[in-house]
């Protein structure tokens, strides 16, 4: 059991999206049953991961759109106020938030050298998380929601130690772990 005690860590529709229940069922204090692969790594396993994750001379976006409101699209954005080189991935748009996109991975000019956020429904993490291994992505981050129990046992057989899942969100632990690099 986790308790959250205050809105800091998550938001409301942020922890509504990653429990899949209505947003209107989140109240502070809040006490979640969390399931079983969220809890599967390490702290220490996912702050190494987090570091390589965040040394990236490049990343990419996968799942962020043209409504400002989803979390792909704060995501690009989050690495855009950093100034950091990001290319969206989005197989139907051509351009989101003033970035050419790219229709998939395997578009990305040098994939061994870019991470790669993952903000999509877990039927489409796994094909991404397929075709990153066959890329050789470094780091991949699934945010709060983009993983189900075939995402984490697949990314865990087939990526270790190359996979953040399990609730950690860049856009709350993002600044902190770059100000420590």
């Amino acid at each position: 059991m986790t308790r959250f005690d205050d809105k800091s860590q998550f938001s409301a529709p942020m922890l509504a999206r990653y429990l899949k229940v209505p947003r209107r069922s989140i109240r502070f204090p809040a006490i979640f049953l969390i399931p079983k692969h969220s809890m599967s790594l390490s702290s220490e396993s996912v702050q190494a991961i987090q570091k390589v994750f965040l040394s990236s001379p490049a990343y990419a976006v996968v799942g962020a759109s043209k409504d400002q409101t989803k979390y792909g699209t704060r995501v690009l954005k989050w690495y855009q106020a950093r100034d950091l080189k990001v290319t969206p991935v989005h197989p139907k748009e051509a351009e989101l938030e003033g970035v050419k996109t790219l229709p998939n991975i395997s578009e990305l000019p040098l994939p061994k050298e870019t991470s790669i956020s993952i903000i999509t429904p877990p039927k489409v993490t796994l094909g991404i998380l397929q075709q990153a291994k066959e890329l050789d992505v470094p780091a991949l981050w699934l945010q709060p929601g983009a993983e189900d129990d075939a995402v984490i046992e697949y990314a865990k057989e087939n990526l270790p130690g190359r996979v953040i899942y399990g609730g950690p969100c860049i856009l709350v632990e993002g600044d902190g772990i770059r100000s420590q690099l």
